[in-house]
C-alpha cells in the first residue's frame, strides 16, 4: 500500500515567465512561446495606448532619453497636489504652524518609494497593479480590494468635485452647486485629449502644473516665511502622535498625498513607452521611469509645502488658526500678505488643480475596473458613473448645509483616503518584493525591508485613528 502524498500548493503564477497561471479566467489568451507582453491586446492595461510613445535606443543623450520616458510621473503627481490635499494642508498650517511640515515630507518620501514599486511592478510584470492582484489573489480578496479602490477613487473625486466649485465660485461667482454640477463635463476634455494622443495628455497636465507652481511660487515669496520655523517644522514632533487633533490631519495629510489609486495608475501608464520589452529594455524603462516619477514628485512636495508655508505664516502667525475653509483662504491671502493679486492666484492653482485631478481619476478609474472585473466600458460612461457617485453627496451638502459644510467632507474625503491605502500598498510591496513574481526585477532585501517599515507605518496610524474615533478622541 502506498504512503498517501500530502496536497499540493498550486504554485503563485510567474508573472515574468510565459507559464500561464492556473484559473482559465486568469492570464488567458497568453501565447506560451512570448509571455505576459504578448498577451491578447484587449488584456493590455490602457490598450488604446499601451507601447504608443516612442522612446530612443541606448547611444541617445541621457537627457532626451530622460525627456521621452517624462510624463507618467508628473500625471501621477497630479494627485498629490489636488483639492483634497489643499483642505489638510490649510488647515494643518493655519491652526499648528509648521509641525505638520515633516509629515508633508515624510508622506512625499513614502509616496516617492511606493511610486518607484508601481512602475516597477507594470514595467517588470506587463500588468497593472489590478491585473496582478486579479491574477493571484482569490475572488473574494480580489473583491473586496476592487471595492476600497473603488471607495477611494470616489472619495478623491469629492475632493475634485468641491475644489473645482469653490474654485469657480471664488473666481467668477458662480453659485456652488452650479459648478458641482458643471464639473460632470471634464469627461469630454479627457475624451478629446485621449484622442490625440497620449502626449498630449501628459503636455496638457504638465502645463497646469506649471501654472500652479507659479501661482505659489510667487504667493511664498510673498509671505517671507522665517527660515528657523521651517527647519524646526522639517523635524518630526511628538506632539503631532500625542494630539488627536493633530493626527485626525496628519493622517488626512498622508491620505491626501500617498494616493492609492495612483498606485494602480502608475503601473499602467508607464506601460505606454514603446520600450523593448526584453530583460535589458525593462531595466532600463525602470531606472528611467524612477527618476522621471522622482523629479515629479519633488515638484509635488514643493506645492503641498508652500500651501502649508503660506497658511501657517498668513494665517497661524497673524491669529487667523481658525481659518480651515478654501474660500476662507481666498479671501484673507490678499489683505494679510499685502498682495492684491495673490488670493486670484491661489484660485487660479485651485481650478487647475481640480481640473487636472479629473484626468487622472479618470484613467484610474478605468484601470481598476477593466483590471480587477476584466469589464470594459467606454471612458465616457465610466467617467460619469464615478463622478455621479461622488456629486450626490457633494450636492445633498450643498443643498442643506451650503458652503459650511464643505471643508468637512474634504476632510472625510482624506482620511477615507488614508483608510484605504494600506489595500494597495501591501500587495504592492508583496509583489515587487517576490522573486517569483518578478523574477530579476524584484527588489532587493534592503529596499523590500523599507517598504514593508512603510506599509506597517500606514497601517499603525489608521489603527491608532480609528482607537481615536471610537474612544472618542478624535
Amino acid at each position: 500500500m502506498q504512503d498517501a502524498q500530502p496536497p499540493r500548493t498550486p504554485p503563485t503564477p510567474d508573472l515574468t515567465t510565459s507559464e500561464p497561471a492556473q484559473s482559465p479566467d486568469r492570464w488567458t489568451d497568453q501565447r506560451a512561446d512570448q509571455g505576459p507582453d504578448a498577451a491578447d491586446p484587449q488584456r493590455r492595461s490602457l490598450a488604446g495606448a499601451f507601447a504608443s510613445v516612442q522612446v530612443p535606443h541606448d547611444g541617445t543623450h541621457w537627457f532626451r532619453r530622460l525627456l521621452a520616458y517624462s510624463g507618467p510621473g508628473y500625471m501621477i503627481s497630479v494627485g498629490y497636489m489636488d483639492p483634497g490635499n489643499w483642505a489638510t494642508d490649510l488647515q494643518g498650517g493655519s491652526r499648528f504652524g509648521y509641525t505638520l511640515l515633516s509629515v508633508i515630507l515624510i508622506s512625499s518620501l513614502m509616496a516617492m518609494l511606493l511610486q518607484v514599486l508601481s512602475a516597477r511592478l507594470g514595467i517588470a510584470t506587463g500588468r497593472d497593479l489590478a491585473q496582478a492582484c486579479h491574477a493571484i489573489f482569490p475572488t473574494g480578496v480580489n473583491v473586496v480590494l476592487w471595492i476600497g479602490c473603488e471607495l477611494a477613487i470616489i472619495a478623491c473625486d469629492l475632493a475634485e468635485i468641491i475644489g473645482t466649485a469653490v474654485a469657480l465660485q471664488l473666481l467668477f461667482g458662480l453659485p456652488l452647486l452650479a459648478g458641482a454640477l458643471l464639473s460632470a463635463l471634464d469627461t469630454v476634455l479627457v475624451l478629446l485629449l485621449m484622442q490625440r494622443g497620449f502626449r498630449y495628455l501628459e503636455a496638457f497636465v504638465i502645463a497646469l502644473l506649471c501654472v500652479i507652481t507659479l501661482c505659489f511660487g510667487v504667493q511664498l515669496v510673498a509671505a517671507a516665511p522665517p527660515a528657523g520655523a521651517l527647519l524646526r517644522g522639517l523635524a518630526p514632533s511628538p506632539d503631532i502622535v500625542r494630539n488627536p487633533q493633530m493626527l485626525y490631519v496628519a493622517i488626512g495629510i498622508i491620505g491626501a498625498t500617498v494616493m492609492p489609486h495612483n498606485l494602480y495608475l502608475h503601473s499602467s501608464i508607464v506601460q505606454t513607452r514603446a520600450y523593448a520589452r526584453t530583460q535589458a529594455g525593462k531595466r532600463e524603462a525602470i531606472r528611467w521611469s524612477s527618476w522621471d516619477s522622482s523629479i515629479a514628485l519633488g515638484f509635488a512636495l514643493f506645492i503641498n509645502a508652500a500651501i502649508l508655508i503660506v497658511a501657517a505664516a498668513a494665517f497661524h502667525a497673524t491669529g487667523h488658526q481658525d481659518v480651515a475653509e478654501i474660500s476662507d483662504a481666498y479671501r484673507l491671502l490678499s489683505p494679510v500678505l499685502g498682495l492684491q493679486v495673490a488670493s486670484t492666484l491661489f484660485g487660479l492653482a485651485l481650478l487647475a488643480a481640480g481640473t487636472n485631478s479629473t484626468i487622472t481619476g479618470t484613467l484610474a478609474g478605468q484601470i481598476v475596473m477593466e483590471g480587477f472585473l476584466h469589464l470594459r466600458m467606454p471612458p465616457w460612461a465610466r467617467r460619469l458613473l464615478t463622478r455621479g457617485l461622488a456629486i450626490v453627496p457633494v450636492v445633498g451638502i450643498i443643498w442643506f448645509y451650503g458652503n459650511s459644510g464643505m471643508n468637512t467632507l474634504l476632510m472625510a474625503s482624506q482620511v477615507i483616503l488614508s483608510m484605504q491605502l494600506p489595500f494597495a500598498v501591501i500587495p504592492l510591496v508583496l509583489f515587487t518584493s517576490s522573486r517569483k513574481i518578478m523574477g530579476p526585477f524584484a527588489i532587493s532585501r534592503p529596499v523590500a525591508v523599507l517598504s514593508w517599515l512603510v506599509a506597517a507605518f500606514i497601517v499603525g496610524l489608521n489603527v491608532k485613528l480609528l482607537f481615536d474615533t471610537v474612544m472618542g478622541q478624535g
